[in-house]
């Protein structure tokens, strides 16, 4: 019905800005808020209470360039907001039936037992959308699918679906490891973290900052985190841009078929989030050099606005290998869709 857009994450200026939007729109029936982090404690979608709100700000620190800035819209939307119903959506849930395996690090059980350290996974609301909207262009129930589903954008991840539920995924106990990401490292070596505490004297408000803010694609290649950017840099002869863009794509490819590895078989391949979007080199590049897992390049491109209209296309030559797919990001609608049914409201949308 009507969408506002912030280009800063919020603030303490987020109870004004919703007021504003408020004042222009219907009261709404309920509020659903993206939470990136659930903790350990939290294992669904739920309403948010007193009890929630506090657990929710003791695992911001796992989540800080997520969880911190949702939270402030928590607060303001449930202060001009008393009256509706207010549901926590979180990405984490998606992953809570990882095989113990696929959970667990290799550190002494102290660590496992005593500081919850696992990994949690994320970008399951977007998950969970792009999962029934493959099913539905393949033509197979969810249940019956293996799917390597990869979430490229700011934040980068893939995850591995045997018959409906996440087995294995790339990002762990925080939304930093994993794939390079557009400002975010992905995994490194945890002794070079701490070797540069021990020989360079890095504090850890100097590692977390660099890390989350000034690594990824943006670290690489020393002007810009955005893929767009960078394929135009390329062009031109930027080699940091190239360096950042080819790191990025074996990136992708190393996660993808390290996802494979916890399948049967694979029934397609599937990119979603911005750059899974609206990258075709990026998407080329990647699969075209994944004939490994009998993934084949030459994919065909679709115009931006025919796939936000239709939602998802088979973008692979068909009879050539492993279907490949892109769907429309959709972790709005996901969001709308989980707050409906922890409120057992009828999804007519669908």
């Amino acid at each position: 019905m009507a969408d506002r857009d912030a280009s800063e994450p919020p603030g303490p200026a987020a109870v004004a800005e919703l007021r504003n939007f408020l004042s222009e729109v219907p009261t709404p029936a309920a509020v659903g808020h993206r939470i990136v982090h659930s903790g350990p404690h939290l294992t669904g979608h739920t309403l948010i209470d007193a009890r929630v709100r506090a657990l929710l700000a003791d695992v911001a620190e796992l989540a800080p360039l997520h969880v911190t800035p949702a939270l402030h819209v928590v607060d303001a939307a449930r202060e001009l907001l008393h009256d509706v119903p207010h549901v926590a959506c979180f990405d984490t849930v998606f992953h809570n039936d990882l095989p113990a395996q696929a959970h667990t690090y290799a550190v002494p059980e102290r660590w496992r037992a005593e500081y919850e350290l696992r990994r949690y996974g994320f970008h399951g609301l977007s998950y969970s959308w792009a999962l029934q909207r493959t099913a539905q262009a393949l033509g197979r129930p969810v249940d019956n699918l293996q799917v390597v589903l990869a979430h490229l954008g700011g934040g980068c991840s893939a995850c591995a679906v045997r018959n409906g539920r996440s087995v294995d995924t790339t990002m762990g106990l925080t939304p930093l490891e994993g794939l390079v990401m557009s400002r975010r490292s992905g995994s490194l070596d945890p002794g070079a973290l701490l070797w540069l505490q021990r020989r360079h004297g890095l504090s850890t408000d100097e590692l977390d900052d660099t890390l989350h803010r000034h690594s990824g694609l943006l670290g690489l290649s020393g002007t810009s985190g955005d893929t767009r950017d960078l394929v135009r840099a390329r062009a031109e002869g930027d080699a940091a841009a190239a360096l950042a863009l080819a790191t990025f794509t074996l990136s992708c490819r190393r996660g993808i078929a390290s996802m494979a590895a916890s399948l049967d078989r694979l029934d397609a391949l599937v990119f979603t989030g911005e750059i899974g979007e609206d990258q075709p080199e990026v998407r080329e590049e990647i699969c075209s050099a994944l004939t490994v897992l009998d993934v084949r390049g030459g994919l065909r491109v679709p115009e931006l606005e025919d796939l936000h209209r239709e939602g998802l296309r088979r973008i692979d030559q068909a009879g050539r290998g492993v279907p490949v797919l892109v769907v429309a990001t959709g972790e709005t609608q996901q969001i709308a869709a989980e707050t409906r049914r922890v409120l057992g409201i009828a999804d007519r949308t669908r």
